[in-house]
């Protein structure tokens, strides 16, 4: 596949703008409808490195991965039929976690298209709904054309831009001139909305009339952490976080009360459920018609993103801004507010709970829970390291237990929340920040999902820490029919030992199952990976369900505020009831928690 005079193969055209975009790895598994691609991903081998995944889904998985970890394009291929089924998954992701992902889907070649030919299918309509741009390449001249203006349009709607290309065209030869069009004007930040004076007075007499404000952080805040801890101390609000959110304010700043709903703290979800004024800033809460409708209160939405305004809750007061420069500018205009009973109450609480999670953590019994390991990973993990956490009770535990800080990267995925996604998103973070320690930590359920590309670790020396929690269940969705009447069902899973499995891949491993041994294994883990070897830890775990805070509710009553438990809290068939807060509390180990009304008593809260 050479270049004959004053051309080149239109898939080696195709090729040079990605890398004109900066692109130096992409994700992908052949097939003979990707073809021309793949003779071209071979002779520009030195130039932009192919990644042989074991599958589709985790290299598309991978490539969003790619884009929430480092904000640029992450690109990822599969060939016509079932390989380009299997990128839907992957790229379902990247649309809801707004990732700008390109993804090259192989289609068969004109000559025999529309005859119902071996794996052919209409893609377009399959791929039109999770793209925000998608079309077929028609002749070769205008693949690389295409695929430049794809990445624009990703990068413009931070979503997945689709190219199908009939694997023809790549072999055709095209004039060898320059197709990219990125240039210095790219790298430019997007100028960003700014808050009106009128606009941010209005907020802040908002917040004078309220009782009980509270802060709602999303990930929109970015590098603004320390401005808004600021702004929270003057006025004193505390601040609640979303789980995208998580590391861009100090966690062990007092009024940073964790994340709400279910993977969240008790302090969040009660002081969340009492406040009087929601102040939402740069958030997108995919659980607001839950948490957001259990009480009234006045509703302030501060977003850079118009269509944003009023999606999750009726506006009193909406402000089209950067979150950073809104709050910037409400500290600029603000005075110091008095000091808050409301605010120290809040504060307690948070300190309360934390009590409780080191509790957890330095819990030796037997059987071994998850706690103690994130006070491993704690104890190890670099400051800059970077984290990918699979879908299930370890969102749960992370959000909880793993510290996290503006230097470190840390991806989930969010909205979709797609089981298999944590060792994609480690493969990402290691291709990306090559320098860096990443971390992979999944369940038994969600591991086995893909593990397959243990392989992929193995075979490109990518030193990822592999840490499995396997407890045979399905513990998140067995938690969630906890609460239903029903019995519990399908959420048993069969044992298997994932250490052995990793030997048999070529992958050193280590299995735990006592707290005892954890140290031992993750200083071995530290060895190795500084070695430049992937590891595995299997931590052999309990299915004891974590505190659930989301079953706690407030109401006002004519004696203040009651904290009742929800009725459908172990409605299961195959469960008893606690009769009390207080009993629910102590059947967790609680005994030391504190209720919402008791903190509010003592610090004379008006309610």
């Amino acid at each position: 596949m050479s270049v004959t005079g004053n051309t080149v193969p239109a898939s080696i055209a195709m090729l040079k703008v990605l890398e004109d975009w900066g692109v130096d790895h992409l994700f992908g598994y052949p097939g003979g409808s990707f073809n021309s691609t793949m003779a071209a991903l071979a002779e520009r081998k030195e130039q932009i490195h192919y990644i042989q995944v074991r599958h589709e889904q985790v290299g598309a998985l991978a490539a969003a991965a790619d884009a929430k970890l480092t904000g640029k394009i992450g690109v990822a291929f599969g060939s016509a039929g079932p390989g380009a089924t299997n990128l839907l998954t992957g790229l379902y992701d990247a649309k809801e976690d707004h990732a700008p992902v390109l993804a090259l889907v192989g289609q068969t070649p004109r000559a025999v298209m529309n005859s119902h030919f071996f794996q052919e299918f209409n893609e377009d309509p399959i791929f039109e709904d999770v793209s925000v741009y998608c079309r077929t390449v028609m002749t070769a001249e205008s693949l690389p054309h295409v695929v430049d203006q794809a990445i624009r349009e990703a990068y413009k709607h931070q979503g997945v831009a689709t190219v199908i290309i009939p694997n023809d065209l790549g072999y055709e030869q095209i004039p060898d001139i320059a197709y990219g069009s990125h240039g210095a004007t790219d790298d430019k930040k997007t100028p960003q909305p700014e808050p009106t004076a009128d606009e941010v007075d209005q907020f802040l007499a908002l917040v004078k009339e309220a009782k009980r404000p509270v802060i709602h952080v999303g990930r929109g805040i970015q590098e603004g952490g320390d401005v808004l801890i600021e702004l929270s101390k003057k006025l004193q609000i505390p601040l609640v976080m979303t789980g995208l959110a998580k590391g861009h304010v100090d966690e062990s700043y007092a009024g940073n009360l964790g994340m709400a709903n279910r993977a969240a703290s008790k302090a969040a979800d009660e002081i969340m459920a009492s406040a009087d004024l929601l102040i939402a800033i740069g958030a997108d809460f995919p659980f607001a018609k839950l948490v957001y409708t259990t009480h009234p209160f006045k509703f302030v939405q501060v977003d850079n993103d118009r269509t944003e305004l009023g999606r999750h809750h009726n506006l009193d007061l909406g402000i089209w801004s950067d979150a950073t420069a809104f709050v910037q500018a409400a500290l600029d205009r603000s005075e110091q507010a008095p000091e808050s009973a409301f605010f120290k109450a809040a504060c307690a609480d948070k300190e309360n709970w934390f009590a409780y999670q080191k509790q957890l953590q330095d819990d030796t019994r037997e059987p071994l829970r998850a706690e103690p390991i994130y006070k491993e990973i704690n104890r190890v993990a670099d400051p800059d390291a970077v984290f990918a956490i699979d879908i299930g009770d370890n969102i749960i535990n992370s959000f909880r237990h793993l510290h996290v800080t503006p230097k470190n990267k840390f991806v989930i995925s969010a909205i979709f929340a797609s089981m298999g996604s944590g060792l994609p998103a480690a493969l990402a973070g290691q291709l990306s920040y090559p320098g860096r320690q990443v971390w992979n930590i999944a369940g038994d359920g969600a591991f086995s999902m893909i593990m397959q590309d243990l392989l992929t670790e193995k075979k490109y020396d990518l030193p990822i820490i592999n840490v499995i929690t396997a407890n045979k269940t399905l513990n998140f969705i067995k938690s969630e029919q906890d609460d239903v009447a029903m019995y519990h069902s399908g959420i048993d899973l069969a044992d298997q030992d994932f250490a052995m499995i990793a030997q048999g891949m070529g992958v050193e491993s280590v299995t735990v199952t006592k707290a005892s041994e954890l140290p031992a294994a993750f200083d071995k883990a530290i060895k190795v990976t500084k070695a430049g070897r992937p590891f595995l830890i299997e931590a052999k775990i309990s299915d004891a369900r974590s505190l659930p805070v989301e079953e706690l509710q407030l109401k006002q009553t004519d004696q203040g505020m009651e904290e009742t438990l929800n009725p459908t809290y172990n409605s299961n068939l195959d469960l008893q009831r606690p009769s009390s807060v207080r009993e629910f509390l102590d059947s967790y180990d609680g005994q030391n928690l504190k209720t919402l009304p008791e903190f509010f008593e003592e610090y004379g809260v008006e309610w």
